[in-house]
């Protein structure tokens, strides 16, 4: 999962999205959904964050008040459902979203002002508390809201940066215990950092077609096993 950690940061500083889904998918083979929600968060937390704050002079700050209020509502929300779900239900919803947050079509957005990306954190942080990875539901807004790639990138890491820290202290409210998972969480936050700063610095070096197929790839397979854990197990 370290690894795992370090190859996600790694796409989502080199390509702005993707490695939060590839990290949730490979734990979701791993951890119980009770489990892998909340801690998937502190990873994300954490990778999301160094990325802001390494690309913090992009930050399109004007967005970042109305988005955070819109999470705390979300999370809010969202934390009064997501307890009650059955395990087998929240396989099969993470499976699901994973698969078409990788091959289906993707969201479109057009000049987002302050009340959109209000809505977009109340709906991004509701979904979040069930499905972990929300980032393709936040970043066509990112992207509409900036023609330059790096303030789409590091306006989106600030926004997830957000929702991710408000699901935290949903979850902790709620009672997960993260206690005993410390020594992971350090493992996979510090290997996290660390692809950050690699994604970054060697942007410019990599194949990225192929590194997309084989991204796909790997999600898919996960994915599916993930559907298939949550319809048979």
């Amino acid at each position: 999962m370290c690894a795992v950690s370090f190859i996600g940061s790694f796409i989502a500083a080199s390509l702005g999205l993707g490695g939060g889904l590839l990290v949730m998918a490979t734990m979701a083979s791993l951890l119980p959904p009770t489990v892998l929600i909340p801690l998937h968060g502190i990873v994300q937390l954490g990778s999301n964050a160094g990325r802001a704050f390494i690309m913090r002079s992009e930050i399109l700050t004007h967005v970042v008040p109305a988005f955070m209020l819109g999470t705390i509502i979300g999370a809010l929300i969202g934390g009064r459902v997501v307890v009650s779900l059955p395990t087998q239900v929240l396989q099969i919803v993470l499976g699901g979203f994973v698969l078409y947050a990788t091959w289906g079509p993707k969201l479109r957005a057009s000049e987002p002002g302050k009340k959109t990306f209000f809505g977009v954190g109340l709906v991004g942080a509701f979904v979040t508390m069930f499905v972990g990875a929300t980032g393709p539901l936040v970043a066509p807004f990112a992207a509409a809201a900036s023609d330059k790639r790096q303030a789409v990138v590091a306006t989106h890491a600030t926004l997830m940066t957000i929702q991710h820290g408000f699901k935290i202290i949903a979850f902790g409210f709620l009672g997960f215990a993260f206690g005993p998972y410390i020594p992971l969480l350090v493992g996979l936050l510090v290997c996290g950092f660390i692809g950050t700063y690699a994604g970054k610095h060697m942007l410019n070096f990599m194949p990225e077609h192929i590194f997309r197929i084989g991204l796909k790839t790997v999600i898919t397979v996960l994915a599916l096993r993930l559907l298939y854990s949550g319809v048979f197990g």
